[in-house]
C-alpha cells in the first residue's frame, strides 16, 4: 500500500487474498455495512469505518489460532495506518487480544461482529428467510434461547453495549438497519422482492 488510507477496493482484495469461505466473506460484508450505517449516523468516517469492518477477520480463515495477530502482522507489512490496526485488534478483546476497545468505532466494532451473526440466524429461520422484514424484537426474542445461536457469545455483545452507553434493542436495531442495506450481498434478502 502506499501513503494515505486502505480504500475499499484495496480491503477487498485483500479479503479475499485470505478468504475463501463464503459464510466468511458474507459476514465481513455484514460487519462492514453495519460499520458504515454506525459511522453515518454518528457523522463519521463512512469509508474508514467500513474498510476496518470489511477487514476485522482477515485471518480468521487460514490462522484461526492466531487470530487478530496475524492481522496485525498482514496489515502491518501493507502500512496500514495505526488506528485502523489497533481498531482491528480491539475487536478480539479478552478472547484473543489484550487490546481494549477505548474509540466509538472501536466499541461499535466489539458489539456488532457477534450480533450480525446472531441477526442473520435470527432472519434465516423466519418464513422470509429476509433480514430485509427481521424486527429486532424477533432477535431479542431469540437471545433469550442459550440454544439458538448458541456460537454466539451474548456477553460479548452485552459488554460493547454498555461500553456504547445504548440499549441492547437499540444496538439490535441499528445492526439490522446495516445489514439490510448489504440484504442482496450477504444472502439476506430472502423471498422478498
Amino acid at each position: 500500500m502506499s501513503s494515505g488510507k486502505p480504500g475499499r477496493e484495496e480491503a477487498l482484495l485483500l479479503l479475499e487474498q485470505y478468504n475463501k469461505s463464503d459464510s466468511l466473506i458474507k459476514h465481513a460484508l455484514a460487519v462492514e455495512a453495519v460499520m458504515r450505517y454506525f459511522a453515518r449516523k454518528r457523522g463519521e468516517d463512512e469509508e474508514k469505518w467500513g474498510v476496518i469492518g470489511l477487514v476485522h477477520d482477515l485471518d480468521y480463515e487460514q490462522f484461526p489460532s492466531e487470530h487478530c495477530k496475524k492481522t496485525e502482522q498482514i496489515l502491518r507489512e501493507r502500512d496500514w495506518p495505526e488506528e485502523y490496526i489497533r481498531a482491528v485488534v480491539s475487536h478480539g478483546w479478552g478472547i484473543c487480544s489484550d487490546v481494549e476497545p477505548h474509540t466509538e468505532l472501536e466499541k461499535i466494532l466489539y458489539a456488532i461482529d457477534e450480533l450480525t451473526g446472531l441477526v442473520a440466524t435470527t432472519a434465516l429461520v423466519r418464513p422470509s428467510k429476509s433480514v430485509l422484514d427481521t424486527p429486532a424484537k424477533s432477535v431479542l426474542k431469540k437471545w433469550k434461547d442459550k440454544r439458538f445461536a448458541a456460537g454466539v457469545d451474548r456477553s460479548i455483545i452485552e459488554r460493547g453495549a454498555q461500553m456504547l452507553g445504548v440499549e441492547l434493542s437499540e444496538l439490535v436495531n441499528d445492526t439490522i438497519m446495516g445489514m439490510r442495506e448489504v440484504a442482496e450481498e450477504i444472502g439476506l434478502k430472502g423471498n422478498l422482492d
